[in-house]
């Protein structure tokens, strides 16, 4: 279970400090798929990147099982059971794709083990297993390179940010169906995925809804998911991607 309690976080700005999130309380038990929306500038990839130890809070703690990982690095965080899916994945040149599913299962798999993973994002294995992962691959290919290895590691806490960003529609289609399996295989697990997509949000245990650095709502999806969609001041502040999937916020 994450919990994260009191939290805050600024950046320097012109004459001070900029904050970007205010004092955040809120819990992803464990075998729950949680998503957080909201207005883009409100702080939902901020708070993931707190919850991998990619950057620090100004206050307050944050908790994974009980234990303090407040200052822990992303390695420690990792090595504990926390995967992190960036919103703009990482490339690695001279690294191949079934290296980076080899370092996430901390096994030696065969290609065809590798398949498995791959296949689940639409991928085939025989076209990508030896691929660098550079330049050469679409930003839409190396999003779900990515989510394979996040599937692959089979964590405690799995977190998503804007895993929907730079995919097409099959893509996006085929992503549904990744994260349902995953929902429904959860066991003494969770996974938490900052989006804005309606088909995403609609899948969800629990919706968290961030606002200017505050959380506005939070609780079940039957309750929260009705008072975001056809919201016109959040879908106003949202980028225009309803053809893959239906932005509500």
């Amino acid at each position: 279970m994450l919990e994260i309690k009191d939290v805050a976080f600024s950046v320097a700005a012109e004459g001070g400090k900029k904050s970007i999130l205010e004092k955040i309380d809120l819990t992803v038990p464990d075998n729950k798929l949680v998503v957080v929306t909201g207005p883009n500038g409100g702080g939902k990839s901020t708070l993931a990147k707190l919850i991998a130890g990619i950057i620090t809070p100004d206050g307050g703690k944050i908790l994974f099982d009980g234990q303090d990982i407040t200052e822990k690095s992303v390695t420690d965080r990792a090595n504990m059971g926390i995967a992190f899916a960036f919103q703009q994945p990482v490339r690695f040149k001279g690294i191949r794709v079934i290296d980076l599913i080899r370092l996430a299962t901390g096994k030696t798999l065969s290609a065809a083990d590798a398949c498995e993973y791959l296949s689940a994002v639409g991928l085939c294995a025989r076209d990508y297993i030896d691929r660098e992962v550079d330049a050469s691959l679409s930003g839409g290919e190396l999003k779900r390179i990515e989510i394979a290895t996040v599937i692959a590691r089979s964590a405690k806490l799995s977190v998503f940010d804007e895993p929907e960003a730079g995919i097409d529609l099959w893509s996006f289609r085929n992503l549904i169906k990744v994260f349902t399996k995953m929902r429904s295989e959860i066991k003494d697990s969770s996974i938490l995925i900052i989006s804005h997509q309606e088909r995403i949000l609609n899948i969800a245990d629990e919706i968290i809804v961030l606002r200017n650095g505050r959380i506005a709502a939070q609780g079940p999806r039957e309750e929260i998911l009705p008072t975001l969609t056809g919201t016109t001041a959040m879908v106003s502040s949202c980028r225009n991607d309803n053809e893959e999937g239906g932005c509500v916020c």
